[in-house]
């Protein structure tokens, strides 16, 4: 299941990128996968072998749907996006930190943050997959699972809208100090990659930067049914 030949990272303006990361805490990469990855991925879903875990939402009050993370070794798509996602955005990463006064910082290459959280115990692999139909909805969360947590993540939409479903559009939330949350709704179509804020992020103020708290979900299903990819960078506990 390889990425699209004509979609390669590097096609991709990342000084662009970064500075709508920076000032919105998210941005859209538009057709990363091909219709045929996507399907592909999808098609994983009904099967067992390839994850280790299935969560029915509605059981844990999480909403309604369900998702199923994958295991160790990674579909070999997911893991090359893994890969080269992620240097892209350790110079981002390492910036908030900085600017938050967190004393984290991130090694250049992902298979040495994973050394590092294998080495705190976190070893369970973290990218998944998600299914919605009709009424089913995701609430508002954070994907947290241990004490390191990179703070980017990347959700790859795999349904077509107005196709394959209706509503269920991917929501963000920012929690700004003192004030009301800011919404943001984001068109996303088949085969386009969103990346955001796993938790807080640095927004520059009058005396200098402060944090703002992002939360993440998918508003409720009209009809059919959604699949997404969602690639997180660190493993769980």
């Amino acid at each position: 299941m390889p990425m699209s030949p004509d979609s390669p990272l590097d096609r991709f303006d990342w000084v662009a990128l970064e500075q709508q990361l920076d000032q919105d805490g998210c941005v859209v990469i538009r057709s990363l996968l091909r219709p045929e990855t996507c399907e592909r991925l999808s098609a994983l879903y009904p099967q067992g072998e390839p994850f280790r875990s299935h969560v029915i939402m509605a059981r844990h009050g999480f909403g309604r749907g369900e998702y199923k993370y994958l295991r160790y070794p990674l579909p070999p798509v997911v893991e090359r996006l893994r890969n080269a996602l992620y240097p892209r955005l350790v110079p981002l990463a390492n910036r908030w930190h900085e600017r938050m006064g967190l004393p984290q910082r991130f090694p250049p290459l992902h298979s040495e943050f994973l050394a590092r959280c294998h080495a705190a115990g976190q070893l369970r692999p973290t990218p998944l997959l998600l299914q919605y139909g009709p009424q089913d909805y995701n609430c508002l969360h954070q994907d947290l699972y241990g004490e390191h947590v990179f703070p980017l993540q990347v959700a790859i939409l795999l349904s077509q809208p107005g196709e394959d479903f209706s509503g269920g559009e991917f929501v963000l939330t920012e929690q700004r100090p003192r004030m009301q949350s800011r919404p943001l709704v984001m068109d996303l179509r088949k085969g386009d990659a969103l990346i955001f804020a796993v938790n807080q992020r640095p927004v520059k103020g009058v005396r200098g930067d402060y944090r703002v708290t992002m939360r993440h979900g998918v508003s409720r299903l009209h009809s059919g049914k959604r699949h997404t990819l969602g690639i997180i960078f660190h493993d769980a506990t």
